[in-house]
């Protein structure tokens, strides 16, 4: 059974560990600090009473932006990521958020398949934006009412 379920400040652990499993991309203080920051949303997927993939988002106002969406590995092209996917968008519709953005490195070609599914588009390119020196590639999607 699936289920979702919105992550609490003090569960940051859940967070670092699976991220530690997946894409590495923060530490431990950096989940702390991102989950006590206004406006931050951290929502888990779950199977079986285990946490397979999270996303975090941070709204102002009638924006948000994607600072992390992750499936782990061994869950991955099986349709949870997209089932995480299609809970924030309607989240985000409840919410009346005209655009959602986020970033993606130029070198994760599986990511940019799975985004275009859900129509977000090209906006922008920040040059040499990550560790390794690649760029981040910058995707937007409108919200038409």
């Amino acid at each position: 059974m699936i289920s979702i379920k919105e992550i609490e400040h003090k569960e940051y652990e859940l967070c670092f560990e699976l991220d530690s499993n997946t894409i590495c991309l923060w530490s431990r203080k950096q989940w702390e600090s991102e989950l006590n920051k206004k406006g931050v949303k951290v929502v888990a997927i779950i199977i079986r009473e285990k946490i397979i993939g999270i996303y975090v988002i941070h709204t102002i106002i009638d924006e948000a932006q994607i600072n992390y969406f992750s499936i782990k590995q061994r869950f991955r092209r099986k349709g949870y990521g997209s089932y995480l996917m299609n809970y924030l968008i309607q989240e985000c519709e409840k919410s009346n958020i005209k655009k959602l953005l986020m970033e993606v490195s130029e070198t994760n070609s599986i990511a940019e398949v799975f985004y275009s599914k859900f129509n977000f588009l090209t906006v922008g390119r920040r040059k040499n934006y990550y560790k390794d020196g690649s760029d981040a590639v910058l995707k937007e999607k409108i919200f038409i009412k």
